[in-house]
C-alpha cells in the first residue's frame, strides 16, 4: 500500500512538474515574439532612413547648378553690355559679369546668345538665367524672378543729327526704331500716333535711322553711346530724363520659385561688389567705352 500510495505521488508529481514546465514555456515565446517585433520594427526605422537620404540628395541636386554648370542665355547686340567679340563669342560687361559669378559658385558657364524677345520663355527648359541688360518690369516678373539689381540705367533717343525732336509730345506719330522685347519696346507702344518698329539687332534699328527710314530709336543709354560714337556725325543720342523716361534695374532672371539660386546668385554679386571686382569690370567694359 505504501509503495502504492508513493508511485501515485511520484505521477502527479510529474504531471505537476510538465504541466509548469508547459506554462513557463508559453510565458517565454510571447518575450521572443517581442524581440522579433522590435528587430522588425528597428529594420523598418532603418530603411525609412535609407530611403530618405536619396531624396534629400535628390532635393539638394535639383538646383540648375546640381551639375556643375550655369546655362546663360544672352542677346548680344547690346553694346557695351553684350556683344559678339572678334573671336565670334559673346563678350561684355554682363558676360565678363555672369563668368566672375560663376566663379564665385565654382560652376561652368556656358553662354548661349539668342533672340532677345525668346529668353524669358527659354528660362527653366534651354537656359537656366538669362542676363542681357533686360530690366525689371512687372510683367516680366509674372514669369520670372529676378536677382538683385546690378545696374541702375535709363532710356535714350538717337535722333538723326540735327533733329528737331526735344520733348516727349515730339515723338507723337512719329517713326520709331526698337530692339524687339525691350523697355524701348514697350514704350514705343505708349507714345500717341507712333508708328513702331521692332528689330532683332539694335544696330540694324540705328543703320535704318541714319538712312532716313525711322525719326528716331530709343534704346538703352550705354548702347546709345557707342552707336552716337559709331555713327559718329550721323546721329545723336539725347538723355531720356528730357522725355520723361523713369529710371530703371538690370537683374538676372532666374527660374520662377527658385529661391536657392536667387540666393547663391545674389551672394556672390555681393562678393564681386565688395571684393571690387564690379567695379573693375564697369571701368573695363563700360567707362572705357
Amino acid at each position: 500500500m505504501k509503495k502504492l500510495m508513493a508511485a501515485m505521488m511520484a505521477a502527479v508529481l510529474s504531471m505537476s512538474l510538465l504541466t509548469a514546465c508547459g506554462s513557463a514555456a508559453e510565458e517565454t515565446a510571447p518575450a521572443e515574439t517581442a524581440t522579433e517585433t522590435t528587430e522588425e520594427t528597428t529594420t523598418a526605422e532603418l530603411t525609412t532612413e535609407e530611403e530618405a537620404a536619396p531624396a534629400e540628395e535628390a532635393a539638394a541636386e535639383s538646383s540648375a547648378l546640381a551639375d556643375g554648370v550655369l546655362n546663360v542665355g544672352t542677346n548680344a547686340e547690346f553694346p557695351p553690355f553684350e556683344y559678339v567679340n572678334d573671336n565670334g563669342e559673346p563678350d561684355g560687361f554682363d558676360i565678363a559679369l555672369i563668368k566672375a559669378i560663376g566663379e564665385k559658385l565654382g560652376v561652368e558657364v556656358q553662354v548661349d546668345n539668342m533672340e532677345f524677345a525668346s529668353l524669358i520663355s527659354s528660362i527653366g527648359s534651354k537656359i537656366d538665367v538669362s542676363i542681357a541688360g533686360m530690366t525689371v518690369t512687372d510683367e516680366r516678373k509674372e514669369s520670372v524672378d529676378f536677382s538683385n539689381s546690378y545696374y541702375n540705367a535709363v532710356q535714350y533717343v538717337i535722333l538723326p543729327e540735327g533733329s528737331e525732336i526735344a520733348t516727349a509730345d515730339d515723338l507723337k506719330g512719329k517713326a520709331i526704331g526698337v530692339q524687339l522685347g525691350t523697355t524701348g519696346d514697350f514704350i514705343a507702344e505708349e507714345i500717341e500716333d507712333a508708328t513702331t518698329s521692332q528689330y532683332n539687332k539694335a544696330v540694324d534699328a540705328v543703320n535704318d535711322l541714319a538712312n532716313g527710314r525711322l525719326d528716331c530709336v530709343i534704346i538703352d543709354k550705354n548702347p546709345a553711346m557707342v552707336f552716337e560714337a559709331k555713327f559718329e556725325g550721323k546721329v545723336a543720342a539725347v538723355d531720356g530724363a528730357q522725355f520723361g523716361f523713369e529710371p530703371e534695374d538690370y537683374a538676372i532672371a532666374i527660374p520662377k520659385g527658385d529661391t536657392a539660386l536667387a540666393d547663391q546668385i545674389n551672394t556672390a554679386l555681393q562678393e564681386l561688389i565688395d571684393d571690387g571686382t564690379f567695379d573693375s569690370l564697369v571701368s573695363q567694359y563700360i567707362e572705357e567705352n
